[in-house]
């Protein structure tokens, strides 16, 4: 991704490096401030610089508006059996609130299918808490569909641990 390269819109877009560490945390927390989530937020900085930048397991790019950060995408690969090739899975795409309404998500959207298409990747997936009505539909304005089909299920703490010691 070349560095600051404007779109239509005016907006440029960055990848993030070491550096922005305490930035991505910063964005991290008022995403999970918004969906009412921040008491479940345990990230620091230093493990953010350690998965990011250190195991390279994520990525993150930057929406810049005048020179400013104003929206944030994290990433990484994924992989698709049906398809036989890798995807991009969207962990958290967030605009902050007083910049929102400018085509700002929808500009990262564009940023993340381009990048795709550039890799090679076949789709782009993500979650969305049913409760996100204005995010819902702002996924549909896009065009994307929900997989209503699918339930989605996680192991962590104590279950995780149990399963590993057998």
């Amino acid at each position: 991704m070349k560095a600051a390269e404007k779109n239509a819109r005016g907006l440029a877009f960055r990848a993030a490096v070491r550096e922005d560490t305490p930035l991505i945390l910063s964005f991290i927390r008022a995403l999970a401030e918004y969906e009412q989530l921040l008491s479940e937020v345990t990230a620091t900085e230093d493990i953010l610089e350690c998965w990011l930048f250190d195991k390279r397991a994520a990525e993150v790019i930057f929406a810049l508006a005048d020179g400013r950060e104003v929206g944030f995408a994290l990433f990484f690969q994924n992989f698709s059996t049906f398809l036989g090739r890798a995807g991009l899975y969207l962990e958290d795409l967030f605009v902050l609130p007083e910049c929102r309404g400018r085509g700002i998500g929808k500009a990262l959207f564009a940023e993340l299918a381009r990048l795709s298409a550039l890799r090679g990747y076949g789709r782009i997936d993500w979650w969305c808490l049913n409760r996100n009505k204005p995010g819902i539909d702002f996924y549909r304005s896009l065009g994307a569909v929900s997989m209503d089909e699918w339930t989605v299920f996680r192991l962590t703490d104590d279950p995780l641990r149990r399963l590993e010691n057998g």
